[in-house]
């Protein structure tokens, strides 16, 4: 069993038809804001300025006319009353990250850095989306993906302004099996989530033990 078996905390926010409008829920920097609001920032500017996680995942699950919900996964707790909204909380045992085969889902921000320009360069085909996320699990993430049942469910694109400049970035649905490899690489993928955009939505590994 590895040593590193963090507190997290998994949440569920969710928000009605006048809690969204409240909130201006628009686009995906909007959800952006409304699940960082739930958080004391405890990172410093030097923090910030190297990019240190923030200790924040989400994973927006969309809703009806009426209702929204919102995944989190935090290395601390929410607040739980907040003025507009309703969060429930749970702690995640450490032992739920001691298995060795997991159903998964995850959306992603498919990308990858170009060796002579360094540009960040989306992964865009279906095939090469799948190629790209098979080889980042077993190379980077601590897992494996069982390729029989790999799912790629949705391929989408997420833009939005922040200031004055417009962000865009690639959006995939993958789900299926995975098979855990390197335990430590595991549970920091789960903690901190997987490749790019991760503080937009990106990288939260939604897992449930097999």
């Amino acid at each position: 069993m590895t040593d590193f078996a963090p507190t997290l905390y998994a949440a569920v926010l969710r928000l009605s038809r006048g809690d969204a409008k409240f909130l201006q829920i628009t686009d995906a920097y909007s959800v952006h804001r409304a699940v960082y609001s739930l958080f004391d920032d405890i990172r410093s500017e030097e923090q910030k300025q190297a990019s240190l996680p923030s200790g924040i995942l989400y994973a927006d699950q969309g809703g009806d006319f009426h209702h929204r919900a919102i995944l989190i996964l935090a290395d601390r707790m929410p607040n739980l009353t907040p003025d507009y909204g309703t969060v429930d909380c749970r702690v995640i045992q450490p032992a739920f990250l001691q298995f060795q085969h997991y159903a998964f889902q995850v959306t992603v921000n498919p990308s990858r850095r170009n060796s002579e320009s360094g540009k960040i360069i989306a992964v865009r085909e279906r095939e090469a989306i799948v190629d790209w996320f098979i080889d980042r699990a077993a190379a980077s993430w601590g897992f494996s993906v069982n390729p029989d049942n790999l799912q790629l469910e949705k391929i989408t694109v997420q833009r939005f302004r922040k200031r004055q400049q417009i962000i865009t970035h690639g959006s995939a649905t993958l789900k299926g099996e995975l098979k855990v490899l390197d335990r430590e690489r595991f549970v920091a993928s789960v903690c901190r989530g997987i490749g790019r955009g991760r503080a937009f939505g990106f990288g939260l590994l939604q897992i449930v033990p097999l």
